[in-house]
């Protein structure tokens, strides 16, 4: 039987070294495609996940069992690309964005309804969902990988960004809206 993440860190707190090695070969495709959405570089996310895995190593002790090491590990990652981001003077912050995340010219959008399998499945090749998740602020990226990418539930998403939960379906809301625009206004993407 496959020991759980909670199982394996305190395995590892015990002597174990093999039960980290194991962590981290569950999770290093993981974290590597969360950061390689956020930041759009390969090299970039090579080292922000090394850096993410150093912390996690560094501050495994501070784990709570009583949570789950996936959205820790995760919030971990998050915290970690925005740092990046912020350190890069190519990524652009509206002077819209509001302190709880909304962004006044999106809030005043008409909500259309939204299909987000119809969203994927417009956008069937890689090429194409980059192009699209290009258009999208980092915060609504996050929301997007992680529960579309890493199957996460908005309640956990919310947890991993240390958001409230309808901060979280309101980016994702936008998201999605964005998203759907572009495939609707450009031909080229859905083909």
């Amino acid at each position: 039987m496959e020991k759980t993440d909670e199982q394996l860190v305190e395995n590892y707190l015990e002597g174990d070294e093999n039960s980290f090695n194991e962590i981290v070969n569950r999770y290093l495709k993981l974290i590597y495609n969360f950061a390689y959405r956020l930041v759009g570089n390969q090299k970039e996310a090579e080292d922000i996940s090394q850096e993410i895995f150093l912390k996690v190593w560094k501050n495994l002790k501070k784990f709570n069992a009583k949570k789950s090491f996936r959205t820790w590990i995760f919030s971990i990652a998050k915290n970690t690309c925005i740092d990046h981001l912020r350190k890069r003077k190519d990524v652009p912050m509206s002077a819209f964005d509001n302190d709880d995340g909304g962004n006044v010219i999106e809030d005043t959008l008409v909500d259309e309804e939204l299909k987000p399998d119809e969203i994927f499945a417009l956008s069937q090749n890689k090429l194409n969902v980059e192009k699209i998740m290009e258009i999208l602020t980092i915060v609504q990226k996050e929301v997007i990988v992680l529960k579309y990418m890493n199957e996460m539930s908005l309640s956990e998403v919310a947890e991993v960004m240390k958001i409230p939960i309808d901060t979280a379906k309101s980016h994702h809301r936008r998201a999605l809206q964005k998203m759907r625009k572009s495939i609707i206004n450009a031909p080229k993407l859905s083909k």
